[in-house]
């Protein structure tokens, strides 16, 4: 390099910097509920409703929104393609799996129809499972997580210790040590010792009010997990129908919990929400209808 050569570089960079020093960042662009959104999806039977017109990731793509819990069916590269082609752009996979059991007809043996899902949440069962979706997970990306549904009632029902649930943690995270730890709990499981032991388990605390009656609480339903499980992502889950009733969610009950949400998420209390599901788009169609409107609107 030449003097003069060292001269006009340093001389650029003299004028560059102030620019650069000078410059005002762009601010924050805040938050969308579609942004943090996601949508069970997959057919599930148990005789409460018909099947859907929508498909896996298909209700989620009717609500704006990108995420999916994938759950019914089995954690198969057909299906992370399937989303993939649907437009999905992250994917959690269940590990504690809901199927479908068979009822023969008397007269029409061979020919019986799976009419009801059976929760399979043993041990052996979820590693095995979180083994698969961390496999799934090398070749498809968007997959970031195995999701343990009705998580409390498996430890209670089954005895399951702390050093029990460890092997599925272990799994979760062996093949893939990116992957996060979903687990649900829901309002009337939050007492400190259902989970002593378990917390660092789970990198996101997938949350649910059961009775609809009882979201007039949620804030303080909130508060009690965020203590329960301090630092962890809190993922509120959102009905459409309340299964208690048989029926859909009341309306004034739906409201209440998506204002919530709302500000929840604006403000930082929560990651984000989970509704359930998109096989229920179809049978409540004003609750959902409500729900996507309100998305799409904050």
């Amino acid at each position: 390099m030449t003097r003069r050569d060292f001269i006009c570089s340093a001389a650029t960079a003299c004028v560059a910097t102030p620019l650069t020093r000078n410059a005002t960042a762009a601010p924050a662009r805040p938050r969308r509920l579609a942004d943090v959104g996601w949508c069970w999806d997959g057919q599930g039977l148990n005789g409460q409703w018909r099947f859907s017109i929508f498909g896996a990731g298909e209700g989620t793509k009717w609500f704006g929104l990108r995420r999916t819990c994938f759950m019914f069916h089995p954690n198969t590269a057909m299906a992370m393609e399937k989303l993939r082609d649907t437009g999905i752009e992250e994917v959690v996979c269940d590990i504690s799996k809901w199927e479908y059991q068979k009822v023969e007809h008397p007269d029409y043996k061979g020919l019986g129809a799976p009419m009801r899902m059976n929760h399979d949440g043993r041990i052996e069962r979820k590693c095995r499972e979180a083994e698969i979706v961390g496999r799934l997970s090398l070749k498809h990306p968007f997959l970031t997580g195995a999701f343990d549904d009705d998580l409390y009632g498996q430890i209670k029902s089954a005895h399951v210790k702390p050093d029990d649930y460890a092997l599925v943690h272990r799994a979760v995270k062996s093949i893939n040590p990116k992957l996060k730890h979903w687990g649900v709990m829901y309002a009337h499981e939050l007492k400190k010792e259902n989970w002593a032991g378990f917390t660092d388990f789970l990198d996101v605390v997938s949350f649910w009010v059961w009775k609809s009656k009882d979201l007039v609480n949620l804030d303080r339903y909130v508060e009690q997990c965020r203590e329960l499980f301090p630092g962890k992502p809190i993922n509120v889950g959102c009905y459409l129908r309340d299964f208690t009733l048989l029926d859909a969610v009341p309306m004034d009950l739906l409201k209440h919990q998506w204002r919530f949400v709302a500000k929840s998420v604006a403000d930082g209390t929560i990651q984000g929400y989970s509704i359930i599901s998109g096989k229920l788009i179809d049978m409540h169609p004003e609750q959902a209808t409500w729900v996507r409107d309100f998305i799409k609107a904050n």
